[in-house]
């Protein structure tokens, strides 16, 4: 029998946890050992200047110096890898132990209330289920993510996302690795700035320009050879200023291709942690294999590949190098402009060029790689989404692969709960829209459970066309469009009432009905801002119509005229209901759908437990 994740995890925890204790020690002591080198240093120093210690001994406390920077850094990294290895686990167990809400990223920069089922959801915000979801380091990660949650897959796509997490679930060492990539950079990565960036035109650059630079920095250095050597630097001085009147009209250029660079180089790193460690894989589904594939792709400028042989024209050194390679060559770039900052090593950098040749370096780099950014991150987004899925499917294993059936319109499951729900409140029910049914007229009192009911239809839907597991024990479908107006607010600033932002809404759904895709709405106390007559008869017209356009769905009301519904639209709707009872002073709701109309309402009852006088003589 299969280890239960918890299991897994706790014993992995600990021990993340007694390593970072041990590096902590360690840290504390080469920080100790690093200053006791440095005071015997100046000591030692102190006593040759006064002629008590030989000269050979003064470099012996520079290399321990050397040393224990060397090994005090390896520490200070293991020690940074452990304390995002123990929160990786912390954050795992806690999803498993339903204390996860506020513990993650919430998506709050993907919310947006004119979309027809994310707000309506909780697909993102604290406690949402982009939280319960993600594990994406990288922000293009956190947007594939995102997009899969609010455009649902065509089947094709679902299938393949479906074999593709199968064959991650297990890779717990994987996704750990991944998940310890690079410092917490999620905010700082811009997706459109970096793909802007890496397509964008060229710095304008002849080759004798490149020419004439590195001459001039091959007659500086000779310059000052002769000057040490000779004594005289009148040379030297006639090359800089030839030099400097060649830089000078390069000069907004150079600062201009160095600049830019710089945030890119940043972001395009954090993706050379998850790139480089995918790059290690050898994956066997054909989506994640394609994924992989797509990190060795040859570069625009590069050699030619000969089709019959597969062997690249030009040798050896003219094959690309692996995605994670390359940007780790920019950075480096980046990391030597750097040097220009330190006012030692200015001087050095401008009579050398420095700044140019990096410049024009840079330029090739993203001329040769440019086209490849997009392509890079779109890997790395699509993979993080995956590693997402699979980490859900591995903390949940009581929850089941759906079946996506390819032609229709329904929705049949069977103890289907909601995953944002603690498991010790969920209540799961049975949920049928399929053949004749095609309508649940939900009714019930207040707090039943009418509203978590299509919650609850309506996510499941969504992690099933995002290919991932649902939370039931069976689970049927078609691929639908998903549409909801369970939040639906009026505005003050957009001058409207709930009810037009409610009308809107449904005409927005309408519009989607006519669609290839069968519609599934999710509507909450339809028409519930306007008189019982035009409510009945706005109902009554608008879901005739949805049905008549292949839609399926699920409707909650308070208004039992609404039941009538079903009647008329028999045998295409059924009326289910929640009820509660009313003992002691308190209500108790046991949130199972059970078929038929409610029979009664618990408003009454309600305002007197909350201490509201409505008179003696209103009965139940």
């Amino acid at each position: 029998m299969p280890q239960a994740p918890a299991d897994e995890y706790r014993p992995r925890l600990a021990s993340r946890q007694a390593s970072f204790r041990a590096l902590a020690r360690r840290n504390r002591l080469l920080s100790h050992a690093r200053l006791v080198t440095f005071l015997a240093g100046a000591i030692l120093f102190a006593l040759w200047w006064r002629g008590t210690v030989a000269t050979w001994s003064l470099p012996l406390p520079v290399i321990v110096f050397a040393v224990l920077i060397h090994r005090h850094d390896r520490v200070i990294r293991a020690h940074s890898v452990a304390e995002r290895s123990i929160l990786f686990y912390e954050r795992g167990l806690a999803r498993i132990e339903d204390r996860w809400a506020g513990t993650g990223e919430p998506g709050e920069r993907f919310l947006d209330e004119h979309h027809l089922y994310a707000n309506d959801l909780d697909l993102f915000g604290r406690g949402s289920l982009f939280e319960l979801l993600s594990l994406a380091r990288t922000r293009a990660g956190e947007e594939r993510l995102a997009t899969w949650l609010t455009h649902p897959a065509s089947l094709d796509e679902v299938r393949a996302r479906q074999d593709a997490v199968a064959e991650l679930t297990p890779a717990l060492d994987l996704r750990e690795a991944v998940s310890l990539a690079g410092a917490d950079v999620r905010a700082g990565v811009d997706s459109d700035a970096l793909v802007t960036w890496a397509e964008g035109a060229p710095m304008p650059s002849a080759r004798w320009l490149r020419g004439a630079a590195a001459a001039f920095t091959t007659g500086t250095i000779g310059a000052a050879t002769y000057w040490a050597i000779a004594g005289d630097y009148a040379y030297l001085i006639a090359v800089l200023l030839l030099q400097a009147a060649f830089s000078i009209p390069q000069r907004r250029g150079v600062q201009q291709a160095l600049h830019a660079a710089e945030a890119p180089a940043r972001d395009l790193d954090v993706l050379a942690h998850v790139l480089g460690r995918l790059e290690r894989e050898d994956f066997k589904t054909a989506a994640l294999a394609t994924l992989r594939g797509q990190l060795d792709a040859p570069d625009t400028v590069g050699s030619l590949r000969d089709p019959t042989s597969q062997r690249w024209l030009g040798g050896p050194r003219a094959r690309p190098p692996p995605a994670s390679v390359a940007i780790r060559r920019l950075h480096r770039l980046v990391e030597l402009h750097d040097w220009q900052h330190n006012q030692f090593f200015a001087p050095v950098a401008a009579a050398l060029l420095w700044g140019t040749h990096l410049a024009w370096a840079i330029e090739r780099w993203r001329h040769r790689h440019g086209s490849q950014v997009r392509t890079w991150q779109g890997a790395v987004g699509d993979f993080e989404a995956l590693s997402s899925l699979s980490a859900y499917r591995y903390e949940h294993p009581d929850d089941v692969w759906p079946e996506i059936a390819s032609e229709g319109a329904g929705f049949d499951g069977s103890s289907v709960g909601h995953p944002l729900l603690p498991a010790a409140r969920m209540v799961p029910n049975d949920i049928r829209l399929w053949g004749d049914t095609r309508l649940l007229i939900v009714s019930g009192s207040n707090m039943s459970g009418k509203s978590t009911l299509l919650r609850t239809v309506g996510i499941n839907a969504v992690l099933a066309l995002a290919g991932a597991p649902v939370r039931a024990a069976r689970l049927r479908m078609t691929p639908l469009a998903i549409g909801a107006t369970l939040r639906i607010q009026d505005s003050l600033q957009e001058g409207r009432s709930r009810f037009f932002a409610e009308i809107t809404r449904i005409r927005e759904l309408a519009d989607t009905a006519r669609g290839p895709v069968p519609l599934l709405f999710l509507l909450d106390e339809l028409f519930h801002g306007t008189n019982s007559h035009d409510r009945l008869q706005g109902a009554s017209g608008i879901l005739r119509s949805l049905l008549d356009r292949g839609a399926i769905g699920l409707i909650t009301t308070h208004d039992l005229a609404l039941t009538a519904i079903a009647h008329d639209l028999a045998p295409r709707a059924a009326n289910v209901h929640f009820e509660d009872q009313f003992e002691g002073g308190e209500i108790h709701f046991d949130y199972r759908m059970k078929p038929g109309p409610v029979t009664r309402s618990n408003a009454i009852a309600l305002m007197r437990a909350v201490g509201l006088d409505v008179g003696s003589d209103v009965t139940r």
